[in-house]
């Protein structure tokens, strides 16, 4: 394993050290193939499922960065639009994305860049910086996802159907985040 300096760095810049254009692919297949898994741990709730999709998206863009994770969450989009069932619940297909949640997917590419420019300068080492980044993430997702889903609901109905049944996984999901990235990084500094 090989330790770089941990001042402007990612926890995958940290651990992998010299970054080629092989090594950042393979970490962003692997990351697209994690947010794969865990979208499918879905519940249909209306027109866009509770799905651990999310998680994944937040905690892949944390760990490689904002150009690593955003192309993770492209080649994920990539991977569903090419029929491969990765999407929530196995779904797959443009169909998927010209659909209802069409724009929470786009947001995922937002999301992760955010995400990973935030921990890029060391937003995820400590518990409170981590939970913000986290939560600013997910509204990247839901700024593209309500924009895009009111196209379907209309704007009475956005709300309803695209943000209250999400709030309390979305913080659960920041809460295990919150709790996994600074103790990543604890074990970072101590090897």
């Amino acid at each position: 394993m090989v330790l770089n300096s941990c001042a402007d760095r990612t926890v995958a810049d940290a651990l992998v050290g010299q970054d080629t254009i092989v090594s950042s692919g393979l970490l962003a297949l692997g990351g697209s193939l994690l947010i794969a898994i865990l979208a499918q741990i879905a519940v249909p709730v209306g027109p866009v499922p509770i799905s651990g999709q999310t998680l994944g998206v937040l905690l892949v863009a944390a760990v490689l960065g904002p150009k690593r994770g955003a192309w993770a969450v492209t080649m994920y989009i990539a991977e569903g639009a090419a029929g491969l069932p990765v999407f929530a619940g196995g779904r797959a297909g443009l169909a998927v994305l010209l659909g209802p949640t069409g724009g929470y997917l786009i947001g995922f590419i937002a999301a992760a860049a955010v995400v990973g420019t935030l921990c890029r300068a060391g937003m995820d080492r400590r518990p409170a910086t981590t939970f913000v980044t986290m939560i600013v993430g997910s509204a990247a997702i839901y700024l593209f996802g309500v924009l895009w889903l009111a196209q379907f609901t209309g704007w009475s109905s956005v709300l309803q159907f695209g943000v209250i049944p999400f709030l309390f996984g979305d913080a659960l999901k920041a809460a295990m985040a919150t709790v996994a990235l600074p103790v990543v990084w604890s074990f970072i500094r101590n090897s």
